[in-house]
């Protein structure tokens, strides 16, 4: 497997720590060296490669930028960014797993959990020991989560739980299961795990895209949750649209590594194949296509990297996160859909990643708010005037 060379045309290297830099290149190592090889067999059979998870683990990439009394490795926001970044140039399903297991259930523990629920579940969740998904949406509630119709009833000693959810990433292989339901009219956060009666997890099957992806439904009849399994310091919607922002953050800088992906497959391929008797690459219309590439790569680069520097300082918002993950996967998946054009015939067949990686972007463009709720976020916030309806 060659060696890849990130397209660098602003010298966004030079504002990068050493630390940073390190980081990038070992995940970059690791994903060309041991990922790549074996992802294409494992996209076709529709398999999530469970093996990764303990791997991920012992090299700090599930909840890298949590503290480290928890377990974790507690590294910057850019950094965590470039993990992401690079683990989506192997697969979306890789990042979205690293995604999930960080953003989506480790932060809330973090962040809303008891002591003894961080004490206990972080180390395991970021070791890859335990496995985690995230239950937020329903059949019926994606885009309006607050419509969400499933219940918790509080009894004596515990909660007894009601509902489904749908397009859970993880959910067949999780071990806990962050649920978000209403109890008493007000949406809370409960860690269900595996083995709870009448809790169960259906895979959904034959999907065109994010194959090398476990996602699933999660269906609670009567599920008896201790009372201890409450996230204790969870008020409201806002705290699972908080989670939200943190896996939106992933997506942005995720994104970019499919489209770095699909540029340095193009590039390459338009300077070795020959048409009429030159390499395609000496053609207007695939220079147009490789210069559109290179301008939206180096634009989401600038995007996300001031985002991570405004986490890292505390100063960043949700508005800026729905516009660089709005962004950067619209721009990906036209990157992959124009690569996938200058490779021609050769883009459909698994020798070459373009088209997987444009398959699984139709559903990033979709997850995490889909692309036209984060257009109505920011027109929001820029006029004042809320336009869902």
């Amino acid at each position: 497997m060659k060696k890849f060379e990130s397209l660098d045309l602003y010298h966004i290297d030079s504002l990068l720590s050493e630390e940073e830099k390190m980081i990038r290149s070992s995940v970059r190592e690791w994903v060309t060296e041991q990922f790549l090889p074996v992802i294409e067999e494992t996209y076709q059979k529709a398999e999530f490669p469970l093996w990764v998870v303990p791997k991920l683990g012992k090299m700090g990439f599930l909840g890298s930028n949590l503290p480290e009394e928890y377990g974790c490795a507690g590294i910057n926001n850019v950094a965590y960014g470039l993990i992401m970044q690079e683990l989506e140039r192997g697969d979306s399903g890789l990042r979205s797993f690293a995604s999930v297991q960080g953003g989506l259930v480790m932060y809330p523990i973090f962040r809303w959990g008891s002591e003894e629920q961080k004490r206990y579940w972080l180390p395991k969740l970021s070791s890859g020991e335990k496995i985690g998904c995230f239950g937020l949406t329903e059949p019926d509630f994606g885009s309006n989560p607050g419509g969400m119709k499933t219940q918790v009833k509080a009894t004596a000693d515990s909660f007894i739980l009601n509902g489904a959810k749908m397009w859970i990433t993880n959910g067949s292989i999780a071990d806990v299961a962050v649920v978000w339901a209403k109890l008493d009219g007000v949406v809370r956060g409960f860690l269900v795990e595996k083995e709870t009666r009448g809790f169960s997890a259906p895979e959904i099957k034959n999907k065109h895209s994010l194959r090398a992806s476990v996602t699933s439904e999660l269906v609670f009849q009567d599920c008896e949750i201790p009372r201890e399994n409450l996230l204790p310091e969870t008020t409201g919607l806002k705290n699972a649209l908080a989670c939200l922002t943190q896996a939106r953050y992933g997506i942005a800088w995720g994104a970019l590594g499919a489209a770095m992906a699909c540029y340095d497959e193009a590039l390459n391929y338009a300077l070795t194949r020959i048409q009429f008797d030159k390499p395609i690459g000496s053609f207007q219309l695939i220079q147009d296509k490789l210069v559109y590439m290179a301008n939206e790569i180096t634009k989401g680069q600038l995007l996300v990297l001031q985002l991570g520097r405004l986490k890292d300082t505390k100063q960043m918002n949700h508005v800026q996160v729905s516009m660089a993950k709005r962004n950067n996967v619209y721009h990906a998946l036209e990157i992959a859909r124009k690569a996938r054009d200058i490779l021609a015939a050769n883009g459909i067949v698994s020798e070459y990643q373009t088209m997987r990686h444009m398959n699984n972007l139709e559903s990033v463009k979709t997850y995490e708010g889909t692309h036209d709720i984060h257009t109505l976020i920011i027109g929001n916030y820029l006029t004042g005037i809320e336009a869902f309806s």
